[in-house]
């Protein structure tokens, strides 16, 4: 799947500006998600005790992180559930290739997972002369795009339903048709017989128990249940943080998630998977693979301010009261984490230098930690990382220059005054008092008038007039 970068920000939100389709697409879905989101919130009058209790809970997992995984392994091998570790996105890979070649696995099926998206497993897969096919419609569909999901929850966002009909024309060879019901009909049909001939199903995983060794994966379109449940053998991959200590905790989160992601009540399926089935009850598999997956969690673990991005359950409220993601959508992101989250995210998994553009594409409005749904201070975080690649010196050069001009200048009261008279004098004589055009800004902006007679002026003026009063 084509995979821009975070470094190419700047190129990315260039084009998804300059794209009608893409804008009134995604600004559409947002608006109705923020909509949907707030009707059933409106319904529950406990909602911010729920969003305390939830940020506790993954409060406390995080700063216990090593016991409760440690519990977890050890639950899961009892229930029969094997569990590996994988440092980072090539032992993953690799842990993957091994239990479908000592399987002879030549056909897999994939529930949404950003997790499998993060470590780029559809590619890998494919090169490695396995088939995988995303299950879930969206992720089907920007799959046959080859594209990556441009929402945590909604793959397809930033498609037409023009789009789809012309996608599934020209890749599946149907008739072109824009009917919703026809174009699900279409991939129900290939969907199902993929599932019935497919030999090895992977998940992500929603949320793990420490204390019962086992895992649950939430979704509406069933299309998990048949992947963890048709094929011999099941692999779930699954970040660190995934885990809470026990299943009595999960109904906080399953009334957080639902009215966050989708707007609903409650998920329509809560699979739970708490080991191998298929010898015992006759269905379900007879193996259950669990990779437990650092790829730089743990890292982001040490950090006592940044840690909080960990609690994230990955909900995309933050990307639809975005209002920098409600104008660019997800791709020009350049990675699988997008809108304020991803913006957190993108620096600490991928190095500060790749990651250089992402904490600015914000507002910092607020609006993503009121509708986090474990309070996470996505702006404070923000603001963190913005200092932290300027100290690293991975900002813009001219920028860096600028702010050392300026910082001299503005600490010299008799050069900035000068200073402020001679671009006053530009800017009524060149200018005939419009705004000065300063190279780069006025192209999406306009430069602030100067006034006249300056802020000291003005203060000293305006002082005098009061003691005279």
């Amino acid at each position: 799947m084509k995979s821009p970068a975070p470094s190419k920000t700047k190129k990315l939100i260039k084009e998804a500006l300059g794209n009608g389709a893409l804008r009134s697409a995604v600004f559409k879905a947002t608006e109705s998600s923020a909509l949907s989101r707030q009707k059933i919130i409106d319904q529950i009058p406990y909602w911010e005790d729920l969003r305390d209790k939830a940020h506790l809970i993954k409060k406390d997992v995080i700063e216990n992180l090593s016991k409760y995984l440690t519990q977890f392994e050890r639950n899961c091998e009892l229930n029969g559930i094997a569990v590996h570790w994988a440092s980072d996105s090539a032992e993953a890979q690799k842990i993957i290739l091994d239990i479908a070649k000592q399987n002879n696995v030549t056909k897999v099926v994939k529930s949404k997972s950003l997790t499998t998206e993060e470590i780029h497993l559809n590619d890998f897969l494919k090169a490695n002369d396995i088939e995988s096919l995303e299950t879930d419609l969206g992720e089907y569909i920007v799959q046959l795009n080859d594209q990556i999901p441009s929402h945590l929850i909604i793959p397809a966002m930033h498609l037409s339903r023009k789009d789809i009909g012309e996608l599934f024309a020209k890749k599946l060879g149907v008739e072109y048709t824009e009917d919703p019901a026809q174009l699900l009909l279409t991939a129900r049909k290939i969907l199902r017989e993929k599932f019935l001939a497919a030999e090895m199903g992977i998940t992500g995983v929603n949320f793990a128990f420490a204390a019962n060794g086992s895992f649950c994966v939430v979704e509406n379109e069933a299309n998990a249940h048949n992947t963890l449940s048709l094929p011999p053998i099941h692999i779930a991959v699954m970040g660190l943080e995934k885990i809470i200590p026990d299943v009595s905790m999960l109904p906080y989160f399953l009334k957080l998630l639902p009215a966050n992601a989708t707007g609903q009540k409650s998920s329509t399926y809560v699979n739970f998977i708490g080991g191998p089935t298929g010898s015992a009850y006759g269905e379900g598999p007879e193996q259950i693979h669990i990779i437990l997956l650092d790829n730089g969690r743990t890292k982001i673990l040490k950090d006592p301010v940044l840690r909080e991005s960990l609690y994230c359950i990955r909900c995309g409220a933050c990307l639809n009261a975005c209002p920098v993601y409600q104008q660019i959508g997800g791709h020009a992101y350049g990675w699988v984490y997008m809108g304020p989250i991803g913006s957190v995210l993108i620096p600490q998994f991928l190095g500060e230098k790749e990651g250089r553009l992402s904490p600015f594409l914000s507002s910092l409005c607020g609006a993503c930690t009121t509708v986090c749904p474990t309070k996470i201070n996505l702006p404070h975080h923000l603001l963190t990382l913005r200092s932290r690649i300027v100290d690293s010196g991975n900002s813009k050069f001219i920028e860096r220059n600028a702010i050392k001009i300026w910082s001299k200048l503005g600490s010299n009261a008799k050069v900035y005054r000068l200073m402020s008279r001679i671009a006053s004098f530009f800017q009524s004589k060149l200018f005939f008092n419009s705004p000065l055009r300063v190279p780069g800004y006025n192209k999406e902006r306009q430069f602030p008038l100067i006034h006249s007679e300056g802020f000291r002026a003005r203060f000293l003026k305006m002082n005098g007039d009061k003691k005279n009063g």
